[in-house]
């Protein structure tokens, strides 16, 4: 079989282990959840053989840094994905909860019910800890998926999905695309009729190339140009270690910040303050930026503005719509940074670090939208569903 022949024989085999899935109820679906976590902690070794393979590869091709810090699995952070499948496998399925009901005069009763989206194919870089997030964020939604990661990561996404591979998994529930050639994505995004949502992860090249040729409707994961605007009325000690957490705790990814906003009063004495701080841990410093710019990595960009105003002025032409915060005591000005910033998340006095799905007590999450529709933010397990109307009645007709 050609390339096209190969993407449409395997979206078929989603498709319809999306039917088998959708009959599964949330007892079996918890079980089998519950087997795919310990089968990633009893193939820990097998899982960490496969990174090394990715990473000796991702350092020959000059890899950043960066992307090789997000594309490490060493012990730990295979027990935390084993753990994050089981905080899963705990939470309440969303699947045939009624949205709501209402009985109209003629008597029929009408109720809106939450259903699986059918095949979601998800297309991302690097991380492969977003194989297992996916995968079992759609399973226990009674979702197929059909995942395409990045090349660098292959060995360590295949390795992953055979160790959830479990007895009882209805086949091809879930699915990696076995080769690395980009040409798959591009018959894989021209099957409208076999696979419902596409929802891509990564930088701003591909998400722009996905949504230029899917025929598939697409939920963006875009760039994460993310801001924190110290306020002249912010407690100084808070906005450090906000700042700091939100660069450096993990510089790699979406939700940290890219942009540093200081209030124009703060500039002879924070300024100078934060810019030692960051320093100190290696951050480069950098004022002429272009400002739009997603570094993931030790760099940040520094501006000094002139209130409130002035920075939701720049987070509204230069942000992502991804998450942004403001460090203040200032109610009125909190509240009016939290009004008028329009990104998926907001924060006062709290690091961007938290925009994550863990963190808001969904679970493990399928990746952060900076869409309106269907969902926007960290998206959990009600965003990985539709709804169909269920209408009851004793004979009705229309007259």
């Amino acid at each position: 079989m050609n390339l096209r022949e190969q993407m449409t024989a395997l979206a078929q085999r989603s498709q319809k282990a999306a039917r088998a899935l959708a009959k599964l109820d949330a007892a079996t679906k918890n079980k089998l959840l519950l087997a795919m976590s310990d089968g990633i902690e009893k193939a820990a070794d097998k899982i960490k053989a496969a990174n090394a393979k990715d990473l000796e590869a991702g350092k020959k091709s000059w890899l950043s840094s960066a992307m090789l810090e997000r594309l490490t699995l060493d012990e730990k952070r295979i027990a935390d994905i084993a753990k994050s499948v089981r905080e899963v496998a705990a939470l309440a399925d969303p699947v045939g909860t009624t949205i709501s009901e209402t009985t109209r005069p003629n008597g029929i009763r009408i109720q809106k019910v939450r259903v699986p989206i059918g095949s979601i194919l998800i297309i991302y870089e690097s991380r492969p800890n977003v194989t297992v997030d996916a995968a079992v964020l759609c399973f226990k939604t009674g979702n197929a998926v059909i995942l395409r990661g990045g090349s660098e990561a292959i060995h360590s996404n295949l390795a992953l999905a055979e160790a959830m591979n479990v007895p009882g998994l209805p086949a091809n529930a879930i699915t990696v695309v076995p080769t690395t050639d980009r040409a798959a994505i591009d018959e894989l995004l021209k099957l409208d009729e076999l696979i419902n949502l596409c929802i891509p992860r990564g930088g701003e090249g591909l998400i722009r190339a996905v949504v230029e040729k899917s025929r598939i409707p697409v939920i963006k994961h875009y760039k994460g140009i993310c801001h924190v605007f110290v306020d002249r009325d912010a407690d100084l000690d808070m906005a450090e270690r906000i700042v700091i957490n939100a660069k450096c705790q993990r510089p790699g990814v979406c939700n940290a910040i890219e942009t540093l906003l200081i209030d124009a009063p703060l500039a002879g004495t924070f300024l100078p303050r934060i810019e030692k701080a960051l320093a100190e841990r290696k951050v480069e410093i950098r004022r002429d930026a272009d400002w739009q710019t997603e570094y993931l990595d030790l760099i940040i960009a520094l501006r000094v503005v002139n209130g409130v105003g002035e920075a939701i002025e720049h987070i509204t032409k230069y942000g992502s719509a991804h998450s942004d915060a403001i460090v203040t005591n200032n109610k009125a000005t909190a509240e009016r940074f939290l009004r008028e910033v329009d990104s998926s998340s907001v924060f006062w006095n709290a690091s961007t670090r938290l925009a994550d799905g863990g963190q808001y007590g969904f679970g493990a999450e399928i990746g952060i939208s900076t869409d309106k529709l269907h969902a926007r933010g960290p998206m959990g397990l009600e965003d990985l569903t539709s709804y169909k109307y269920v209408v009851t009645g004793t004979g009705q007709l229309r007259e």
